[in-house]
Order: C-alpha cells, then sequence, then structure tokens
C-alpha cells in the first residue's frame, strides 16, 4: 500500500480522496491554487503546496506544476478526482513516465474511452447495446452524411467525438437542417476539444439516463455495482441522482451490469469507471464511459456499502478485487441532491462569502462538502459546494428523509438552489419515478409561463 498520495483535485472530492486516505493510514498532500489556501482539507493536508494563480489553467490544469509537487514531497502516486485532468490520458502518461502511480485507469483505456467514436465501436464489440447511428466518425462528403441521416431516421442528434459535459451536441430534425448542423458542431469540436469529428445518432425523445458503477482490478476481474439514475437533469447537467433506479426490471439492469464488467475486462480496464446509458422503451443504449470516479458515487456507496474512493487506491497499489459480483449486494435506496452556489432558477453563478452554514443530520443522511461558515465561494470553478444524500430501507424513505434534510439545510450569503431541489422533492412525477432527461427543463420552461 501506498504511504503518501498526492491529490490534484480541490473541492470536496478533494476532502472525499483525503478521508480515504486517513482510513487507509495514506499521508496525503494536497495541491492548490492561491484562491484555495484557506480550504478545508488544505488545512487537514499532512502536506500542501501552492501549485498557482486561481485560474485553472495556471493550477489544476498545470501538469508541470502538479508533476513537480510530487516529486518535492516524495509522493507515490497521484489521484485526479473528477474533472480537471482526472480524464486526460496526457496526464496519466505523463505520470507514470515520471515514476508516480496514477490512481485511474492506464493512459490507452482513458484515449479508448475519451473519444466518442472508438469508445462506441469497442462497446459494440464487447456486445454492450448501443444507439443507432453512424459507424464511426461522419464523412465529409455531403450526400454520404444524408445517406445516413435517412437511414437513422429523425430526429437525430450531432455529437463531437471528443466532447463531453454536455458540450459538442446539436438536435437536427430536418434534412434541410442536417448539413449546417454537422458544420457548425465540427467547428465548435475544433474550438473546445482540438478534434473535430463528429458522429450522427439516433435522437431518444423521451430517455432516462441510467448508469451503471463497474470497479476492475489489473488482474482482469471485474464487477459491477449496480446503477443509478441520473434523469434529473439540465442542459445534461445532472442535479439529483439516485439508486436504484426505480421502475425498471431488476433483471435487465443485472444483465446491462455483467455486460459492462465483461466490456471492461475485455478492453482490459483498471480501476472505477461508469458506463452511461439512454434508457427508452424497455431498450438500453450506449452514450459513453466516464473512466474516473463519479460526482454521485456516494450513491452507490449507500446501497452497497463500499468505499469506491478506496477501492480506486487498493487497486492501483496493485491489489485483487476484494469480493466477486455474488458479494455485491444492493440494500435500500439512496438519493443525492447536488447543492450549488447558483441562482435556483436562472442558474447563474453565486460565488462569495458563507455567513451561516447549517448541514442537516439524522437516520440516512450523508453530507459530502468543503464549505463551513466564512468560507469564501471563488468564482474560478465549478459552482458545487456540497453533495447531500439520504439513504432509506424503501424510496418512498429515502425522499422523506431527503425533504427533512433539504428543510433543515441552512446556507446564508450567498444563492443556493436548494429552493429548487425543496420543489423537486415535492414534485409528483418524482415522486413516481421515472421522468425522462427533458423532465426537470420542460418543468423549468412551463414555470417561466
Amino acid at each position: 500500500m501506498f504511504e503518501k498520495i498526492l491529490i490534484a483535485n480541490r473541492g470536496e472530492i478533494a476532502l472525499r480522496i483525503q478521508r480515504a486516505c486517513r482510513e487507509l493510514g495514506i499521508k496525503t498532500v494536497v495541491v492548490h491554487s492561491q484562491a484555495d489556501t484557506e480550504a478545508k482539507y488544505v488545512k487537514l493536508a499532512d502536506e500542501s503546496v501552492c501549485i498557482g494563480p486561481p485560474p485553472s489553467r495556471d493550477s489544476y490544469l498545470n501538469i508541470p506544476a502538479i508533476i513537480s509537487a510530487a516529486e518535492v514531497t516524495d509522493a507515490e502516486a497521484i489521484h485526479p478526482g473528477y474533472g480537471f485532468l482526472s480524464e486526460n490520458a496526457d496526464f496519466a502518461e505523463r505520470v507514470e513516465k515520471s515514476g508516480f502511480v496514477f490512481i485511474g485507469p492506464r493512459p490507452d483505456s482513458i484515449r479508448l474511452m475519451g473519444d466518442k467514436v472508438s469508445a462506441k465501436d469497442a462497446m459494440k464489440k464487447a456486445g454492450v447495446p448501443c444507439v443507432p447511428g453512424s459507424d464511426g466518425a461522419l464523412p465529409d462528403d455531403p450526400k454520404e452524411i444524408l445517406r445516413i441521416a435517412r437511414a437513422v431516421g429523425y430526429p437525430v442528434i450531432i455529437k463531437a467525438a471528443g466532447g463531453g459535459g454536455g458540450r459538442g451536441m446539436r438536435v437536427v430534425h430536418t434534412e434541410a437542417a442536417l448539413l449546417n448542423a454537422v458544420t457548425m458542431t465540427r467547428s465548435e469540436a475544433q474550438a473546445a476539444f482540438s478534434n473535430p469529428s463528429v458522429y450522427l445518432e439516433k435522437f431518444l425523445e423521451n430517455p432516462r439516463h441510467i448508469e451503471i458503477q463497474i470497479l476492475a482490478d489489473s488482474f482482469r476481474s471485474a464487477v459491477h455495482l449496480g446503477e443509478r439514475d441520473c434523469s434529473m437533469q439540465r442542459r445534461h447537467q445532472k442535479i439529483i441522482e439516485e439508486a436504484p433506479a426505480p421502475g425498471i426490471s431488476r433483471r435487465l439492469l443485472d444483465r446491462l451490469g455483467a455486460r459492462c464488467a465483461e466490456a471492461s475486462r475485455k478492453i482490459g480496464y483498471r480501476g472505477a469507471g461508469t458506463f452511461e446509458f439512454l434508457y427508452e422503451n424497455g431498450e438500453f443504449y450506449f452514450i459513453e464511459m466516464n473512466t474516473r470516479v463519479q460526482v454521485e458515487h456516494p450513491v452507490t456507496e449507500l446501497i452497497t456499502g463500499i468505499d469506491i474512493v478506496q477501492e480506486q487506491i487498493r487497486i492501483a497499489a496493485g491489489e485483487k478485487l476484494r469480493f466477486k459480483q455474488r458479494d455485491i449486494v444492493l440494500t435500500g435506496h439512496a438519493i443525492e441532491c447536488r447543492i450549488n452556489a447558483e441562482d435556483p432558477y436562472k442558474f447563474t453563478p453565486s460565488p462569495g462569502r458563507i455567513i451561516a452554514w447549517h448541514p442537516p443530520g439524522g437516520p440516512g443522511i450523508r453530507v459530502d462538502s468543503h464549505a463551513y461558515a466564512n468560507y469564501f465561494v471563488p468564482p474560478h470553478y465549478d459552482s458545487m459546494i456540497a453533495k447531500l444524500l439520504a439513504r432509506g430501507d424503501t424510496r418512498e424513505q429515502a425522499i422523506r428523509r431527503m425533504r427533512i434534510a433539504l428543510s433543515e439545510m441552512a446556507v446564508e450569503g450567498i444563492q443556493t438552489n436548494l429552493p429548487l431541489h425543496r420543489e423537486l422533492l415535492a414534485d409528483a412525477n418524482f415522486v413516481t419515478g421515472g421522468t425522462s432527461i427533458h423532465y426537470l427543463e420542460n418543468r423549468l420552461a412551463q414555470r417561466k409561463l
């Protein structure tokens, strides 16, 4: 096992990794920008290194500075968390070439799954169901593009091969708009991802977003830890996640999980990963794989009892998985609300100083947060300041506990999206379960009328 790990991230995930390390008896080094000098996780670390000014490009995306920090502190491994450099294959490669262990997949796995075209091709070969669409990147020939779209059937969606986070996508409902949409998406893809390749898929009208959590070691062993329903989202950004997914056959979900575990073995995957799917009319369609720990990983931890971050560290240290698929048992139900520093309905960021901070408690409640009273939320990074989770023996109990927790939670000095979460937990359609990925945006649009 490692003696010292460098955490190359910030916010709640930096604190989350730090807690896992402390439980394993591992010392931590936290790198931080000038904006995060007073952060809780910086103060709690065994060592900390300031690696640059507030902008991410000068700090959390500064690969040479992170490697140098690992060298001067004698760290053995680097945990990238999520976001920033976590799915950057060049960073993972640089870490390993510099003599450190990257706590995540091998660089070739990150590259394979980071390109949506190659990822989809790999999943087809592994027997994972995919959305009907183009066979690889779209060609330059306009006539061929039109032919492909006709064969798939409108509406279609054009996606950047190197995209992510909801960027590089354009829905097309008519043939007349297709070629212009392809040109625009290619231009956006080149600007955002330095990769102009785009592909085409059938656009599903009212799908749900279902994802499968897997763990795989370096010895070709892999298990799935069940699924999460992440359908409550806005502009492809998740707001509420839950597990298990309500209203979907357990047999279908277990079969899908088994396919994902087998696909992980076939591509030689290592570490934690998440297969993301759209689900509509009883069918699952692969859309992408996240080669890192997910923001919403605690939902799965609460129903499996498995510490996913600790397992990441164990796998990176060369250990075999400590359990087989038959050992994974899903119990109860868990819900996560992402608490963001933003206007609850305009979604504009609300940085500033937190004057009062009162997190909730009680049976089944978990709060993952780096925030505290007098903490200054910087304007330079993602607006999420906490993850509020509720677990119950049943979904109904988890919902009741989450409602109570949301009513107790108080944050003053900045705006948060707590009012929106309170509304959604009282929403009849959410309570019933099974809303599509478009539900929240449609609800917000109706609110403005």
